[in-house]
């Protein structure tokens, strides 16, 4: 049984955020899929299997629980069945998962990401949230899985230290935070925290863009925008609005190449 390690929403080895990616012959146990995303010890690990009708089956795994969707574990997906010729190089890669169809394309260079937009609904800030991230937030929203937190500005987005533990009391899957961008390169910034499902920070997380689109798309008046996630890593995602679906667009690396040889 194979296994990669890819570096997804970025051109370098080492930068934007690693995903594993597990190639299954045939259906796996639960417990034993979560038991290979805590060995992978990264944010996401992505375990896919083929269907008789030529499309895919694909579930991701955090070190502590399954998650509905993540988005650089699909993206990795994709271009490890392109890279290794499981799926053939002009063919849309076609996933089926908790959150319904997913595709992936092949677009300028970039794997293009087919997601169900998102947008956060204004609510008042959340008891503890502002003093777990310690900042002052200028708007929050909630979506399915995220609490949204616009800050002050980029530079606040860069230096927020949050108290992990008290993130995790708000129960969230993730909260992310977010700021129109000080670089002409980009239309905005984030970082995305996610303790309760055992990632502290996640270095690029193409889920929130699901969010992030919408609601800097409204903010902005545009519907294709480039996002830089500030983690240590940092990583780059172009987002495009198409109705109620959000395109995310990255490059991918792969760094590790594996097979089992326990299980």
């Amino acid at each position: 049984m194979r296994i990669y390690q890819v570096d997804s929403f970025t051109d370098q080895p080492f930068k934007g955020n690693p995903a594993g990616v597990c190639v299954l012959d045939e259906s796996a146990d639960e417990a034993w899929m979560q038991c290979v995303a805590a060995e992978m010890n990264l944010s996401e690990t992505a375990f896919v299997r083929s269907r008789a009708d030529g499309e895919f089956d694909l579930r991701w795994f955090t070190p502590a629980v399954e998650v509905e969707l993540c988005g650089h574990a699909t993206l990795a997906t994709a271009h490890i069945l392109w890279e290794t010729g499981i799926l053939p190089s002009g063919k849309q890669a076609r996933f089926h998962s908790i959150s319904g169809l997913l595709t992936g394309d092949r677009q300028d260079g970039r794997i293009e990401l087919d997601f169900p937009v998102s947008p956060p609904k204004p609510i008042e800030p959340p008891d503890g949230l502002v003093d777990a991230l310690g900042v002052p937030a200028t708007c929050v929203g909630q979506t399915r899985f995220d609490l949204l937190v616009e800050l002050a500005d980029a530079d606040a987005v860069r230096r927020t230290v949050p108290n992990f533990r008290g993130l995790k009391r708000l129960g969230m899957r993730g909260v992310m935070i977010t700021a129109r961008s000080d670089d002409d390169r980009f239309d905005f910034i984030s970082r995305f925290f996610a303790p309760v499902a055992g990632v502290d920070e996640d270095p690029v997380t193409g889920s929130a863009h699901c969010a992030l689109a919408p609601y800097w798309g409204e903010k902005l008046g545009k519907t294709e925008m480039v996002g830089y996630q500030a983690s240590a890593r940092g990583g780059v995602v172009h987002v495009r609005l198409v109705g109620d679906r959000v395109k995310l667009a990255g490059r991918a690396v792969t760094v590790l190449r594996g097979e089992f040889t326990a299980v």
